[in-house]
């Protein structure tokens, strides 16, 4: 079945005659309990009438539109909501590719998303997007792609990745289709606020091809002038925001505020906190997920858990859905199509079970089409085929050996002081902490609970290797993570306290052309992720019990981080405060910009 979402001009004639009565509805719903997020308000005995993709009558009465063949569903007195939609997403993040996604998703109510795939992007470059692009739409999904802005993430000087995104290659993206929406999330905020012309010149192209330029600022708010720059240059909406005042500056110069719940990152419990506490209006106020991993979304949802978690944080239903529906559609311009239940937008529609507060779903309605319902899949999703370049990403033409995870000290015998990046549960940020190390015979020795780091460069490009150490992991006996998920250059990244474990685990992920390996000395654990080393063509099922077993494994090993894999796979992500590794060493966030710095003090 193809779920082509037609546009609505090419279909107003069939929807101006249904509504009339002169033509039958594909489907319709009777007897809702309608949840209005256009006016806050719940409708009783409402009737839906739909015509192929899209909403033709919504009223007291539906039954002039009722023929033969139209599928009749009654509601019986349950709420019926618009579909859900994340405004912030990546979906190589949940490591499966968009038809397993959609499998994952739909049957909780989640029907579109705004996606980000700059973690394939920054691996295989504009083939990438275009993969993700045809992907997607074989699905029911209201699926819209962005042009990842930041490829890298920073430049050249500060990490190696496997491909190169600037203006022109924008400027193409928007020719690939409507439903290439937007610019991805700017991370180089330096870049913009200096006034750096290849990111402006991004930004002029995505303007001028009247699409929307979503952001990632990390600096502090209450800077009004950088912040200002940065808004001043197009950037419209932001999702880098973990406090109340990081909400009430960006609202204040009219951004959209996207409020994460990922699984292992916990930010609206405080930024939800604007509206509960400050009572400030939410119509720029919107959920997203950013992102939730394979068995996240098997043991607690998607979007249908963030609208959950906002409701306990004392937000009322009515508004939690509103902040995600109408308010994401307006944020990218498209309520014309999406994020409210009203005639000539996509019959993307949620019936749940029980009471509002509950956000139980029950059956999912796509683009006129019930595509899911009692936690189950009711059509079957075509299988994409993936080309050779993308199954084979992982270039790296030397076996590792235990002697690349030795850091040299800068004294033969004593102590001497490091830089040590501390990782923190459910937070995105790391702290720089400088703490004395022991060195033996020229080599650093770890105590004190530390692990080794080092950064592989994994794209055939240079062989940099970058050597660092962490503390908060939590290892209690030797053990090793290697990752070819290593946001966002997606280099392999070992995490360990063993130079064999750590080399043991290495190979084995070249072997598998990357994935997740995590090495004991009593067992080998792992995940193979063979698409640029990110995703799993594996059902998504298989994929989340995978990630189960890493996560148990990393548990076992003495790291209790809540999803800690999620956590571990950002600490190469240089862009985010205070201080990352990459395959050119230690990198931190200043008021200026970037820079790296020696390991040692």
């Amino acid at each position: 079945m193809a779920y082509k979402r037609t546009p609505q001009y090419e279909t107003l004639r069939d929807l101006n005659a249904t509504a009339r009565g002169d033509q039958h509805a594909t489907l319709v719903i009777q007897r809702a309990k309608l949840v209005n997020v256009t006016t806050g308000e719940i409708l009783q005995n409402v009737d839906i009438a739909v015509q192929g993709a899209r909403i033709a009558y919504v009223g007291k009465d539906a039954g002039h539109t009722i023929g033969r063949k139209t599928n009749v569903i009654d509601a019986a007195g349950r709420y019926v909501t618009p579909g859900f939609l994340d405004g912030h997403c990546h979906i190589e993040s949940s490591q499966i590719t968009p038809v397993q996604f959609a499998r994952a998703v739909l049957p909780k109510g989640t029907t579109g998303g705004f996606f980000d795939p700059h973690e394939i992007i920054n691996v295989l470059g504009m083939d990438g997007l275009k993969l993700m692009l045809e992907e997607a739409r074989t699905t029911p999904m209201a699926a819209y792609m962005q042009i990842a802005s930041s490829v890298p993430s920073t430049s050249d000087e500060f990490e190696t990745n496997g491909a190169s995104i600037g203006p022109k290659e924008v400027a193409e993206a928007f020719t690939l289709g409507e439903d290439v929406i937007a610019l991805g999330e700017v991370m180089n905020f330096p870049g913009v606020v200096y006034g750096d012309e290849k990111m402006l010149s991004e930004i002029e192209e995505t303007l001028k091809a009247k699409r929307i330029v979503d952001g990632h600022y990390t600096w502090p708010a209450d800077d009004d002038a950088k912040l200002s720059a940065y808004v001043a240059a197009g950037v419209s909406g932001d999702h880098e925001v973990t406090s109340v005042e990081d909400v009430v500056n960006r609202l204040r110069l009219g951004q959209y505020v996207k409020m994460r719940r990922g699984s292992a990152w916990h930010d609206v419990a405080e930024t939800i906190k604007a509206y509960t506490e400050l009572k400030l209006d939410t119509r720029r106020m919107i959920l997203v997920t950013d992102d939730r991993s394979p068995e996240s979304l098997v043991d607690e949802g998607h979007m249908d858990f963030v609208i959950r978690h906002a409701i306990s944080q004392g937000v009322p239903p009515m508004v939690a859905i509103q902040m995600a529906t109408i308010n994401t559609a307006e944020r990218f311009g498209l309520s014309n199509d999406i994020g409210m239940i009203a005639p000539g937008r996509f019959a993307d529609i949620v019936i749940l079970e029980g009471p509002l507060v509950d956000i139980k779903v029950g059956m999912t309605i796509a683009a006129g089409e019930v595509v899911a319902a009692d936690g189950a899949m009711k059509v079957e999703l075509p299988k994409f085929q993936y080309p050779k370049s993308a199954v084979e990403s992982v270039h790296i033409d030397r076996k590792i050996s235990p002697k690349d995870f030795v850091i040299e000290g800068p004294v033969e015998k004593g102590t001497a002081e490091a830089r040590v990046i501390e990782v923190r549960e459910n937070h995105v940020g790391t702290v720089e902490k400088h703490v004395p190390v022991k060195c033996l015979y020229g080599h650093v020795q770890l105590e004190d609970g530390l692990s080794k780091m080092v950064v592989f460069e994994r794209h055939g490009r240079n062989g940099n290797i970058g050597q660092g150490l962490l503390s908060g992991v939590g290892f209690t006996k030797p053990a090793a993570m290697a990752t070819t998920v290593g946001h966002d250059s997606h280099n392999l990244m070992v995490i360990g306290n063993d130079d064999a474990l750590m080399a043991q685990a290495a190979n084995r992920i070249m072997n598998m052309q990357g994935g997740i390996v995590v090495v004991t000395k009593e067992e080998v654990t792992e995940l193979p992720l063979p698409i640029a080393g990110l995703i799993s063509e594996a059902p998504f099922e298989e994929v989340a019990a995978g990630s189960k077993a890493i996560s148990k494994a990393l548990l076992d090993a003495g790291c209790t981080m809540n999803y800690a894999f999620m956590t571990l796979s950002l600490l190469s992500l240089v862009v985010i405060p205070e201080i990352r590794l990459s395959d050119k060493g230690l990198v931190r966030i200043t008021d200026t910009g970037f820079e790296i710095v020696p390991l040692f003090v």
